[in-house]
């Protein structure tokens, strides 16, 4: 019995106490505490983040690659037809060395490398086997050159040769020359490169192909001839040719820029965070990407005009403007929304069949060199197609692209990604693999309604990966018990249990409100 000023309220703990003490009551209370005993303890375990990032292999100083190869004949290819440079070594090396060497060393600058993304090397006779090991490897010095390590299918025989294919992109390499253009204006880019291929070898015989989007190329640079060789460069069409070039030593550059017609946007995704949210029980998968788009360029030299922009509908002129992206999916795709800062966007259309789906979206304003937009999508999707339970266990295997995003001409490049994979409440025994080249991974918890311990998730991050990665697939393999499957009903069924319980224990209680007896 409580008091408060001239009024008594009076509680009779009678229900309470015969509550407690129902023999069906007492069962059902213990069975839910013993059930969720485990998972209790397993919070406290999952709590922690589990680092998956490799250690760095860090060579000592001063290091020069071993000289075991050189390269007879090198022809470095150069595309300038995306908004990204896209650069291709074909080389033929040879052991040079007395005995078998398996160790191939790429040499960069340290601003490349702060650029370079999607490195991969393969075997040119055998493009079967898929790449070749590549792995980073960081002088521990201040030296301005960096190495990445490609370890060879078997050790290559001295005297024998094999022809490695490298391929690499940097990110916001181009520059536009000059950086203001009108509204209605070709856009020019200027790209700073070596003649020669950049090598830790001798090259016997080598060239270097620029490969451009039209033949408009007004500047670039000439290298006089010598005694050894012709000048250079050579125009045909919408290619110039370097070289051939003569016995080159190793670390050899010889800096050249071009400057060419580009009148299309440079599409440059700052940070991209990509959400997959499983759910065993109603057989959905989510997708959801957030964007950071950033347009490189360049900037407006007057201030948007309206009138001027709704002019160039009737005969659509090349522009350097975002005005639409375009993001295939995959077959089975529903339910999609496109959402920016403002809120949600119309001009948005999707299309699907039996074979594909496509989202295609229109910003609210068309977003020129310089400009930001920010905007959300997402979509679902039936989890039938992503996922198979493995035979005789409780493990799973989820196979989904690592990136989707806009699949545009011009093309994109994103400076980080992170890509989430959320589980359903209580997976275990996480493992992932991918070809993308994975910079750091954590495991943690997520919590969202009607969670006890959140599910757990798997973050992977990775830096300066472009268009040409759509579709990458991204496999993770888990555990899903039966226990944890019963974890979601089951809160469901005592949170009701709770509720029904709660609700005839308060309308049992008297509660009358009666004035104090007079003494």
């Amino acid at each position: 019995m409580f008091s408060a000023n001239n009024f008594v309220f009076n509680i009779n703990p009678k229900p309470l106490r015969s509550l407690a003490s129902t023999p069906k009551m007492k069962g059902a209370f213990l069975a839910a505490f013993f059930f969720l005993f485990p998972f209790l303890t397993q919070c406290v375990e999952l709590n922690t983040t589990n680092a998956l990032i490799e250690p760095q292999n860090v060579l000592q100083s001063p290091f020069t690659p071993p000289l075991h190869f050189r390269n007879t004949n090198l022809v470095h290819i150069i595309s300038l037809e995306k908004n990204f440079p896209r650069e291709t070594i074909n080389a033929v090396i040879e052991n040079v060395a007395s005995s078998a060497q398996d160790e191939y060393y790429i040499p960069f600058k340290s601003e490349q490398m702060k650029a370079i993304g999607t490195l991969e090397v393969k075997d040119r006779n055998d493009l079967d086997k898929g790449p070749l090991a590549v792995q980073v490897v960081k002088v521990d010095s201040e030296r301005e050159v960096q190495f990445y390590r490609v370890k060879l299918p078997k050790p290559l025989a001295p005297n024998a040769q094999m022809t490695l294919g490298i391929t690499y992109s940097y990110l916001s390499s181009l520059t536009p020359k000059p950086r203001t253009i009108p509204q209605v204006g070709n856009q020019f880019l200027e790209y700073k490169f070596s003649a020669v291929a950049y090598s830790s070898y001798t090259t016997l015989n080598q060239k270097t192909e620029v490969k451009f989007i039209n033949s408009n190329v007004p500047d670039y640079t000439k290298i006089p001839r010598t005694n050894d060789n012709n000048e250079s460069p050579t125009k045909t069409g919408s290619k110039l040719t370097y070289g051939p070039f003569r016995n080159i030593q190793s670390e050899t550059i010889k800096p050249v820029k071009v400057r060419y017609q580009f009148t299309k946007p440079l599409i440059h995704i700052s940070k991209l965070e990509r959400d997959i949210e499983i759910s065993h029980w109603g057989g959905n998968i989510a997708f959801e990407e957030r964007y950071t788009l950033i347009n490189k360029a360049a900037n407006l030299s007057k201030l948007f005009s309206r009138v001027e922009w709704a002019s160039t509908v009737f005969y659509n002129p090349p522009t350097t403007a975002i005005k639409e992206l375009k993001i295939p999916l995959r077959a089975g795709s529903t339910s999609p929304y496109f959402v920016d800062t403002i809120g949600n966007v119309s001009t948005s259309r999707f299309r699907t069949n039996m074979r594909e789906a496509s989202l295609e979206i229109k910003p609210r304003y068309p977003v020129f060199g310089g400009w930001k937009y920010p905007f959300r999508i997402g979509w679902d999707a039936d989890l039938k197609k992503y996922l198979r339970k493995l035979d005789a266990s409780d493990g799973y295997v989820l196979n989904v692209p690592f990136l989707q995003g806009p699949k545009q001409e011009e093309g994109s490049e994103y400076e980080i990604i992170q890509t989430r994979v959320i589980l359903p409440e209580g997976s275990t025994n996480i493992k992932y693999s991918t070809m993308v080249p994975i910079v750091s991974a954590n495991i943690s918890l997520y919590k969202t309604y009607m969670d006890t311990i959140g599910r757990t998730s798997l973050t992977l991050t990775a830096v300066n990966v472009f268009d040409e990665q759509r579709d990458w697939e991204l496999i993770v393999t888990y555990d899903y018990p039966l226990a944890a499957a019963l974890r979601k009903p089951l809160v469901f069924f005592l949170g009701f249990l709770s509720l029904f319980v709660t609700a005839w224990t308060v309308g049992s209680l008297d509660i009358n409100i009666r004035a104090k007896a007079n003494r």
